[in-house]
């Protein structure tokens, strides 16, 4: 593979580290990096990201691990930093063809725990807790606390031969945490006196100025809507966000309301987060979702899945009437305490809109303030580098726009251009004391599509295929050929499907079936014997009859029975 370098300078500064992201830049999502040092690899996170619209039928995308299973002994261990699915989703995909150790805060590694055992897994899941100091061959990791919006979210602060780097993780400056513990920042400003060779950081609102608004901003606005309502209250969130249901909870129990949950995700983080402590609920709360036939409404809350308007969501069920348990009636009140990430916006808008159709009240983001977001605005970045007074810098966690603008924020602060990389996934940039340079394209990165059980066994040209069929539909041609006599014995018979409607177009299929009925007699007169050329002409003639008929490409499919 061919490598392009990019120096700052040319003079050579003893031992170099690798930084190599597999993951996670230039995207929202799957989030991965690799860490090297000579023979020793520490990999940060192991995430998925979620389809595009044009990845027809495919359910998650993650990392390539190629470059992990090429080096798999010199891999030492996965640090996570949080358990949000972009950070944590591929991890079973992983330890399918790598049996790593894998590092993180009780809840992440609760929340793999689950994933492995829906896959029939094991793993070998090592708990850390936020201000602890490990050692991973050569890499000396020490772990803080860092606010966002899911539990247990640690920084890292890596230690190696070379110098130190700082991973911030995702996260946002949080003066008042509903958890009451906010960042270290003697310990930050510390780490930045200590020296700081790079540091890599969330760049997600970077193009946004200003401050994030603190999770209570959120519990106040909610207690405002409980106390004012006196319908049955649903509430769709992410499962993910344990403060943000604890604080749902706590209202409820100030207004003498009920709790049921609804959807798998929600079900199982609220079971884990109680085990673990992290949710606390008051004896006789919570109820289950299929006993709430007899709590009057305005005593009952709902906390449900769906959101984002994912289609088989307990929310989404529920605004077409599919949910076993609740139907949206005349009068109750839904709260969306999320925004739309982007790509949703039109499926978040459909469901608020059936839901408005059934007659209930429905309060979302452009309304009142019921979430904000877990990622640090420009303000809170500039913060962060103040603080941690990196030599290099290196976006992470964005879209070009995002790691384009973070570069400029960091330049805006005074640290020079040629300090600031902005890598692709596969790219790699080697640094020391004394230099940084970029090499591009040093390791396969393209993401791997996972259809149902199938992991990278849908590429481009299936997705093509999706896509014309999604596009013109399927026309499947049949016919029998005598192979002795090379002549037509039955057929040809069409098959539309996607195309036209059979019943409706009789004359344009009947016309379909002359024209392929001659182009076998033909190849049958000049003794074609090779069906493959037979198929082809076939697929040829029809698909230009078709085209100049309908001005449309549907996937023609020629099958023949030999008799």
């Amino acid at each position: 593979m061919k490598t392009k370098q990019q120096n700052t300078n040319n003079n050579k500064g003893g031992a170099t580290l690798k930084i190599i992201p597999l993951g996670g830049l230039n995207e929202i999502g799957k989030n991965m990096t690799a860490i090297e040092y000579k023979d020793e690899i520490l990999v940060i996170d192991c995430g998925l990201s979620f389809p595009d619209d044009d990845m027809f039928g495919i359910d998650m995308v993650i990392p390539d691990f190629s470059y992990l299973t090429q080096n798999r002994k010199k891999i030492k261990g996965i640090v996570i930093t949080h358990g949000h699915e972009d950070h944590i989703g591929a991890v079973p995909y992983l330890l399918k063809v790598l049996n790593v150790p894998i590092y993180g805060t009780r809840f992440p590694l609760g929340l793999i725990q689950n994933k492995l055992k829906e896959h029939g897994l094991k793993g070998r899941l090592h708990p850390i807790k936020a201000g602890q100091k490990f050692k991973l061959g050569v890499f000396e990791v020490e772990t803080l606390r860092i606010t966002h919006s899911i539990v247990d979210s640690i920084c890292l602060s890596i230690n190696t031969p070379a110098g130190r780097i700082f991973h911030t993780g995702d996260f946002k400056i949080d003066y008042t945490p509903v958890d009451g513990e906010p960042l270290n920042f003697a310990r930050l400003a510390e780490l930045g006196s200590k020296g700081v060779l790079l540091m890599m950081a969330d760049s997600t609102n970077a193009t946004r100025p200003g401050y994030t608004a603190s999770e209570k901003v959120v519990g106040h606005a909610l207690e405002d809507i409980f106390r004012r309502s006196q319908s049955r209250i649903l509430i769709a969130t992410f499962s993910s966000n344990v403060h943000r249901l604890q604080k749902i909870i706590d209202i409820a129990v100030m207004c003498k309301r009920k709790v049921a949950v609804s959807g798998r995700s929600m079900v199982n983080v609220v079971a884990l987060a109680q085990e673990l402590g992290y949710i606390k609920i008051p004896a006789n709360v919570l109820v289950d979702i299929n006993k709430i036939r007899n709590i009057p409404d305005k005593e009952l809350v709902i906390i449900t899945t769906g959101s984002q308007g994912e289609p088989m969501s307990a929310l989404s069920r529920m605004a077409t009437n599919d949910h076993k348990a609740v139907k949206i009636k005349k009068g109750d009140m839904v709260i969306l305490s999320s925004t739309p990430v982007p790509g949703n916006e039109k499926t978040v808008s459909n469901v608020v809109n059936k839901l408005f159709e059934k007659g209930a009240e429905v309060i979302y983001s452009d309304i009142a303030d019921i979430h904000v977001s877990g990622h640090a605005c420009q303000e809170e970045l500039k913060l962060m580098h103040s603080l941690i007074r990196p030599k290099y810098f290196m976006p992470v966690h964005g879209e070009y726009r995002h790691l384009k603008k973070h570069s400029e924020i960091a330049q805006s602060l005074g640290m020079p251009e040629n300090r600031v990389f902005i890598l692709g996934n596969g790219d790699e940039l080697d640094v020391n004391k004394r230099q940084a340079k970029i090499i591009r394209g040093v390791t396969e990165a393209e993401g791997v599509m996972v259809d149902g059980l199938g992991v990278g066994d849908v590429g481009n040209i299936v997705l093509r295929d999706r896509r014309l069929l999604s596009e013109s539909g399927l026309i499947i041609v049949v016919a029998a050929i005598d192979r002795e006599n090379n002549c037509v014995s039955s057929g040809p018979d069409i098959i539309s499907r996607g195309f036209v409607y059979v019943r409706e177009n009789e004359k344009l299929i009947d016309d379909a079936c002359d024209l392929v009925s001659k182009i076998l007699d033909q190849c049958c007169q000049k003794n074609v014997r090779d069906w493959n050329a037979m198929k082809t002409a076939v697929r040829d003639g029809l698909r230009n009859f078709i085209y100049n008929k309908t001005m449309r490409n549907p996937v023609i499919l020629p099958i023949f029975l030999e008799v």
